[in-house]
C-alpha cells in the first residue's frame, strides 16, 4: 500500500496542471516516474516533492521544447538549464522569423513580376538609419502600428519616421546614385513596414555596399548583390497624421546646443524616472525629481528665454542617445510642448519627445540663484 503523503495519478495531475494521459506518458519515457505503483492495481502514486519537476516538466513542452531537451533542462542545474532554455527560444523565434520571410518572398513572387523599385540607399546607411528611428517604436497590442516603421519615398528622398506617441523620429535619406541603376524608382510610394523584420533585416543590409527597395503587395523586398533577399511585411493600421501634429508645433522659444555625451551621462548619473531640463544663467541644468539628488549643469549655446520642462527618462534618453554627432541641439517650447532633439550639424534625424506635466519636487527650488549650491556639477 502507498505511503500516506502519496497522492493518486488523478490528484496529482489536478495539482501539476498535466493530464493523467500526459502523466503514464511521461512515466513510460523515463522522464517523471511515479514514486510507486501497486503491483496489484497498477496504480500509479506521486511523491509531493515531484510536483516542482512535473510543472516544470509542464511548462518546457508548453514551449514546444523536444523530450530530449526538456530531459537535460531538467537534469542541469539553474544556470545550465537557463542557458539551454535562452537557447531554444532563439532558435525557435529563428525558426519562426525565417518561416515568416519565406512565405513573404513567395507571395511577392506569385504577383509574376518584380516589384517596382523604390530607391536604391546605402545598406549601412539604411541599416543606422532603421535602427536610430526603431528607437520610437512601441509594442501596443491595441495599437500594432506603433511598433511599424513609415516609409514615404519621393522624386529626391526617402523619408523613415516612427512613433509611440510619446517620442517621433523621423530621418531622410537621399537616394544612392550608382552607375547599374537603369530602373526608375518610383516617384511616390508609401507604407508602413513591420519594424520587428526591419531589425531583423538590418543585420544583413548593413553588409551590402548597395540595397535595393522593391514594392510589394504584401510588403517591401530589400535585395543587395550576393546576398539573400529580405522581406518585411506591411501593417495595414493607418498611421499616425504625424504631418498635423508637426505643422502644430509652435515657435520654438528656446535653443539650447549642448555636447551630447555630457548631456547623456548627466542623465545615466541619476536614477531618477524623471528629469528637468532647466535653462538659466545660459546653461542647460538637468534636475533629477528627488529630493536628495543634486542639479547637473552643462556648457551650452544657448538662445531664446528661460524655462524648465519636465520628461521621462524613458522618452529623452533615447531621443538624445540616437542623435548623429557630437553635439544636439534641443528647440524647446514651453513646458507643455513637443521638444526637438536633433544634430546640431545634422538634420537628418529629428525627434520630438513629448514632455511630462510640470513636477516640482519638494526639495528642488524654483529661485535659480538657489541652483548654485555645494552640490551642484559643472561640465
Amino acid at each position: 500500500m502507498p505511503h500516506s503523503d502519496l497522492m493518486p495519478i488523478g490528484l496529482f495531475a489536478r495539482r501539476s496542471g498535466l493530464t493523467a494521459s500526459a502523466l503514464r506518458f511521461y512515466a513510460d519515457s523515463g522522464l517523471l516516474r511515479p514514486s510507486e505503483t501497486d503491483p496489484v492495481t497498477g496504480y500509479r502514486y506521486y511523491g509531493a516533492a515531484q510536483l516542482t519537476r512535473a510543472i516544470t516538466l509542464r511548462r518546457l513542452r508548453e514551449l514546444d521544447m523536444s523530450l530530449p531537451v526538456v530531459e537535460t533542462v531538467l537534469d542541469s542545474g539553474a544556470e545550465e538549464a537557463s542557458r539551454l532554455i535562452d537557447t531554444h527560444v532563439a532558435k525557435a523565434a529563428g525558426d519562426a522569423m525565417a518561416v515568416r520571410h519565406r512565405a513573404g518572398v513567395l507571395k511577392a513572387s506569385l504577383a509574376g513580376a518584380p516589384g517596382p523599385p523604390i530607391a536604391v540607399l546605402k545598406g549601412p546607411v539604411l541599416a543606422d538609419a532603421v535602427e536610430q528611428i526603431l528607437t520610437a517604436t512601441t509594442r501596443d497590442p491595441g495599437m500594432p502600428v506603433l511598433g511599424g516603421l513609415r516609409i514615404e519615398t519621393g522624386p529626391e528622398a526617402v523619408t523613415l519616421t516612427a512613433t509611440d506617441r510619446y517620442r517621433l523620429s523621423t530621418r531622410t535619406l537621399v537616394p544612392a546614385k550608382t552607375p547599374t541603376q537603369t530602373e526608375t524608382p518610383t516617384q511616390t510610394w508609401a507604407a508602413t513596414v513591420r519594424g520587428d523584420e526591419l531589425r531583423e533585416a538590418a543585420a544583413e543590409i548593413r553588409r551590402s555596399p548597395s540595397v535595393r527597395i522593391e514594392a510589394t503587395p504584401f510588403g517591401v523586398l530589400l535585395r543587395a548583390p550576393d546576398r539573400e533577399d529580405q522581406f518585411c511585411g506591411l501593417l495595414t493600421e493607418e498611421f499616425p497624421d504625424y504631418r498635423l501634429m508637426l505643422a502644430s508645433l509652435g515657435d520654438v522659444t528656446t535653443r539650447v546646443t549642448v555636447a551630447k555625451g555630457l548631456l547623456l551621462r548627466a542623465l545615466e548619473d541619476h536614477s531618477a524616472e524623471r528629469v528637468a531640463l532647466d535653462v538659466a544663467d545660459h546653461r542647460l541644468w538637468v534636475l533629477p525629481a528627488q529630493d536628495e539628488a543634486c542639479e547637473v549643469s552643462l556648457a551650452s549655446a544657448v538662445t531664446g528665454r528661460s524655462l524648465r520642462v519636465w520628461f521621462d527618462l524613458t522618452t529623452l534618453y533615447p531621443a538624445v542617445s540616437t542623435a548623429i554627432g557630437p553635439d544636439v541641439m534641443l528647440d524647446l517650447r514651453g513646458p507643455q510642448r513637443p521638444a526637438t532633439i536633433r544634430s546640431a550639424d545634422r538634420g537628418d534625424l529629428t525627434t520630438l519627445a513629448m514632455p511630462v506635466k510640470p513636477d516640482h519636487p519638494a526639495g528642488i527650488p524654483h529661485d535659480k540663484d538657489r541652483l548654485h549650491a555645494s552640490c551642484s556639477h559643472q561640465r
